[in-house]
């Protein structure tokens, strides 16, 4: 085989991974907002992921952040979720260290409806992930986000919240 045609196989590997990895976060952010807690915890690395999420904690593993996940998201009253939140990641930067593992930066807009408190918060902040390949599929190994800003604003007291 010719160099050429293995460098251009090479450059096509390297794209169909960062396109995964892509893939990944966003299937992250989507079972997020869609109240799926087994798919939150298949995002990461089966054991050991390292999770810094500020105020909601730091932690060695995906377990923990994700039982918080499914007691805070999946929490109801009068059958209506309590938590409604919209996650928009932007601007990926990923850098494939190795065939193996990448590292990656995003943006993430976020926006959250707590009818517990009647209250709005609009939030901006950095994620800082690595990856590793783990049974044949990109996971995180590592999930730290800071926040830039956030803004809470009391709900208006006529809003309705159609779920």
């Amino acid at each position: 085989m010719s160099t050429e045609i293995q460098a251009l196989e090479r450059r096509i590997a390297r794209l169909e991974a960062v396109e995964a990895i892509k893939a990944l976060k966003y299937r992250y952010w989507r079972a997020c907002d869609g109240k799926d807690p087994a798919a939150f915890r298949g995002c990461f690395i089966q054991k050991g992921a390292s999770v810094d999420f500020g105020r909601l904690g730091r932690f060695d593993d995906a377990d923990p952040i994700a039982e918080i996940f499914a007691d805070v998201a999946l929490a109801k009253q009068d059958g209506r979720y309590m938590i409604l939140d919209m996650h928009h990641g932007v601007h990926p930067e990923i850098t494939l260290l190795d065939d193996g593992s990448a590292a990656g930066r995003w943006t993430l807009r976020f926006r959250n409806l707590n009818l517990v408190d009647g209250t709005e918060t609009v939030m901006a902040g950095e994620y800082d992930d690595r990856y590793v390949i783990e049974d044949g599929e990109w996971r995180m190994a590592q999930c730290h986000f800071t926040m830039l800003w956030n803004r809470t604003f009391p709900l208006p007291a006529e809003a309705s919240v159609v779920q």
